[in-house]
């Protein structure tokens, strides 16, 4: 579409209905406060309810942030790869705030290891909670967001890429994470010229979470804060469903043609060379 997509949107998300998997932590939990400033209405669907001392956040505590920052919540413990939670989690969503207007997949599950030092169980899980995961969701949320005024999807993965550089190293997981960029492919395809945006947003660089737990080596300081993920994924979700689907948008391009120039602020350490993410 010609111009820019950003150029009509609505300001807020005010009385909105985000339903946001792996929203206790990390950028999950950052979409769902930025959302939240706003006056949104955050589902928090996520299996962490209760602390884990290695992993801080649960549904209950982001919950709570949700509300101190001006937003409506409903933290609710669901395993998404389980149709009936799921189901049920949507249900509950519904029945709470009157309808769906936006599923954030932001769950994933990530093992950067080879063949070898792959367990089939871990496989097994990445491939469940991400590609099924977000094709599990957006079923179960179809029906009310093809009722919703704005309606978006928002998947958290990368553009697809055949290179072997990508896949060499972790077949594993490029192929569960992959598998999330081509079920936003699909389903934008699908559902072209019904009113909704289906679409993927990843960020230029490392970002700061508790997941980098399991990357060795990695420099926090030269990642970047889920704030830029955050209010890039906001950019995009107030923008009308008609300006584009079918899209695999970085964070720093969004922000930069929302206007937004300046990403220092962003930055963990300011001045440090920063990171790049997967697949880019």
């Amino acid at each position: 579409m010609a111009g820019n997509p950003l150029e009509h949107a609505m300001a807020t998300l005010s009385g909105k209905t985000l339903f946001i998997t792996g929203a206790s932590r990390g950028i999950g939990r950052a979409i769902a406060l930025r959302a939240a400033r706003d006056g949104a209405n955050i589902a928090i669907a996520s299996k962490s309810s209760v602390p884990n001392p290695k992993l801080p956040g649960t549904i209950h505590s982001v919950a709570a942030e949700v509300e101190a920052a001006g937003g409506q919540a409903l933290a609710l413990k669901c395993d998404i790869r389980d149709e009936d939670q799921v189901g049920a989690a949507v249900a509950a969503t519904v029945d709470a705030f009157g309808g769906i207007d936006i599923l954030v997949n932001n769950a994933s599950a990530i093992w950067l290891h080879g063949l070898l030092e792959t367990p089939m169980k871990r496989f097994d899980l990445m491939q469940q909670v991400n590609a099924r995961g977000s094709f599990l969701c957006a079923q179960a949320c179809m029906p009310w967001l093809l009722q919703a005024p704005n309606p978006h999807i928002l998947t958290l993965a990368p553009p697809p890429s055949l290179d072997p550089k990508w896949w060499g190293p972790h077949t594993g997981y490029t192929l569960a994470k992959m598998g999330m960029s081509f079920v936003t492919l699909g389903l934008a395809a699908e559902f072209a010229g019904r009113g909704i945006a289906i679409n993927a947003l990843w960020p230029r660089t490392i970002i700061a979470t508790d997941a980098l737990n399991l990357i060795p080596g990695v420099d926090i300081a030269g990642c970047r804060t889920p704030d830029i993920v955050a209010d890039a994924a906001h950019a995009v979700l107030v923008a009308p469903a008609s300006a584009r689907s079918g899209a695999f948008l970085i964070d720093e391009d969004v922000l930069r043609e929302a206007g937004v120039h300046d990403l220092d602020g962003y930055a963990v350490e300011r001045g440090r060379p920063l990171l790049p993410d997967l697949f880019l």
